[in-house]
């Protein structure tokens, strides 16, 4: 057996080092290194590798015909289950509340004993009816530290209304709901989780203002934010729906219309301003899709925890799309470009590139391997009522550190139409979860080019093809006290892998959960972790040391997947709790 004890023992004992002491950092460093040249020979595999060349351009499952509700929304839970809702206002829906249960007098039914709401188990595929009581047309939602849905506003009834959901594997829990808590009405807002587990809200359809959840002791309520009136683009307005990132020094990188900031929240102050999106409106209703890519915490040459942040907008549409869709019945191509821009430099500036082909309301996904994917959308028109055409049927992949050229993939269609109100949500075997679809007023279930959608369907990136079992990573155990990492802490993880290269980078990766509507994933975030290296253990078990996020600036508090990446392919992905 080729299995080296002592090695072994070294490297467990490292792990009750204090890595945020800078030499006892480096001691673990270069003790592992030391380790791992004497294990090198070990690690080798006769075996060939896998084809470095794409085998698969991924797979389509449909998972439910119909789960009884448009999937308007989508927010995956710490227990792998996914909250999903529309709109009370839509009419009666396709699925029964239990009990008999029923609302009455919401803005279209005087009696609606049917659900706008289910909850999904990934594990089972099942899912069963929730009872909202205000209305969640357009609104937005976090998860708070504890794991806890925070889902905050909407229309009419509900736009200053904050439900509360509980993550449970008991039958009978249900959404909770505060009436009147916001301080201004939240329809077409953002939520972004902050450092010391608060949630921002930020903006609304009329609404220049921001406010947090749970209110500070003195009760202060909502904040004037200039930068959303300065984006208001009459009468389209474009600004609705913004893009929220968390930047590793504690601001919030807030983007509206084509313009961006970046913005001290406590003293209520703009930092910095950034140069425009060159060519195309991205907010809603022309609405593109943004994330932040992935963060790497290697220490920097100084030993400071600086780390660079990079965002990435695509699609999107030309100013003046949403009227000539809405009063011409004109539908102009959408936008083909995408911008990075590193919004940590010196002095900035968005690098474009082209994709294959024009989206608009296309959802943007982070997947575990640090590649995004692209799904969902229209290729001409704009959100809206009927204002979108052309299905964007076969998702991209971005791979954003391959060469320029080389980065967009084109990958297998689906057979459904994902139009206005669809949303995509990674879950924890690697998959995306896709579903809704509604770009009319009300369930339309005949309409003629797009129906109303029920259907929910999961896409298996090229990555879960079989050619890539035997260096796929399984997660055996994670050493970390009730799975909860501490800010800069250290921990191990135990793999299995039949077939390991050991000039192959394996990565541990930390991917929050999103809050997906309107082509949005609301704190969707990944950090690629540091480490000190891959000790073998047994013939088919290896052994990681990780460094947890050094602050809760670079990973807010709250639940994360974690993966383990070798070869570019992610293990299934295990809940772990930053604190």
């Amino acid at each position: 057996m080729n299995f080296d004890i002592e090695g072994s023992r070294k490297f467990r004992s490292l792990t009750t080092m204090d890595p945020r002491n800078r030499i006892q950092r480096m001691i673990i460093i270069v003790t592992i290194a030391a380790t791992l040249s004497f294990l090198q020979p070990h690690f080798a595999s006769a075996a060939s590798p896998p084809p470095s060349t794409p085998v698969s351009s991924g797979t389509w499952q449909t998972l439910h015909e119909s789960i009884g509700i448009s999937a308007m929304h989508m927010q995956l839970l710490p227990n792998s289950k996914v909250i999903m809702f529309d709109r009370t206002d839509f009419g009666p829906s396709n699925l029964t509340l239990p009990n008999h249960l029923c609302r009455f007098n919401d803005e279209r039914l005087p009696r609606d004993c049917t659900a706008h709401s289910v909850i999904y188990d990934v594990d089972s595929n099942a899912f069963r009816p929730l009872m909202l009581q205000t209305d969640t047309f357009c609104s937005s939602g976090s998860l708070d530290a504890s794991g806890v849905l925070i889902q905050t506003g909407g229309y009419h009834s509900g736009e200053r209304s904050v439900r509360i959901f509980h993550p449970s594997n008991n039958e009978d829990s249900d959404w909770e709901e505060i009436p009147l808590y916001l301080s201004d009405r939240r329809w077409y807002s953002s939520n972004q989780i902050l450092p010391d587990g608060r949630v921002i809200v930020v903006g609304g359809r009329g609404v220049f203002t921001y406010e947090f959840f749970p209110k500070s002791d003195s009760g202060s309520g909502k904040f004037y934010l200039k930068f959303l009136r300065e984006t208001f683009d009459y009468p389209e307005e474009n600004n609705l729906y913004p893009f929220l990132h968390l930047l590793p020094d504690g601001n919030l990188f807030i983007f509206a219309n084509n313009q961006s900031v970046s913005f001290d929240y406590n003293r209520n102050r703009v930092v910095r301003e950034f140069p425009a999106i060159p060519e195309d409106r991205r907010s809603y209703p022309c609405s593109g899709s943004s994330v932040l890519l992935p963060i790497s915490l290697g220490a920097g040459s100084s030993g400071l925890s600086v780390f660079d942040a990079e965002v990435m907008i695509c699609g999107g549409a030309p100013a003046g799309a949403y009227y000539s869709a809405l009063r011409k019945k004109v539908y102009v191509a959408a936008s083909r470009s995408c911008g990075r821009m590193r919004v940590t430099d010196p002095d900035p500036v968005w690098v474009m590139e082209k994709m294959p082909m024009p989206r608009v309301m296309s959802d943007m996904v982070l997947l575990p391997n640090g590649d995004v994917l692209m799904i969902n959308g229209a290729t001409n028109g704009t959100a809206g009522w009927e204002l979108g055409r052309h299905p964007a049927l076969k998702p991209v992949l971005y791979s954003p550190y391959e060469p320029p050229g080389q980065r967009f993939r084109i990958l297998t269609g689906s057979g459904t139409a994902r139009m206005y109100h669809s949303t995509a949500v990674l879950v924890p075997d690697g998959r995306v979860l896709v579903g809704g679809s509604n770009p009319h007023n009300k369930y339309d279930f005949g309409a003629d080019p797009y129906p109303t959608e029920l259907s929910l369907e999961a896409f298996a990136p090229p990555y879960m093809a079989e050619v890539y079992a035997s260096v796929r990573p399984s997660i055996l155990t994670v050493e970390a006290p009730e799975m909860t990492v501490e800010y800069g802490g250290v921990f191990a993880v135990n793999f299995m892998l039949s077939t390991y290269f050991f000039d192959a980078e394996v990565a541990v990766n930390l991917v929050a959960p999103s809050f997906a509507t309107h082509a949005l994933g609301m704190n969707q975030r990944m950090l690629v972790l540091e480490l000190a290296g891959v000790l073998r253990v047994s013939p088919f078990a290896y052994r990681v040391m990780v460094f947890g996020p050094p602050t809760n600036s670079v990973a807010p508090p709250g639940y994360y997947m974690l993966f383990v990446v070798h070869f570019g392919v992610p293990s299934h992905g295990v809940w772990v709790k930053i604190r």
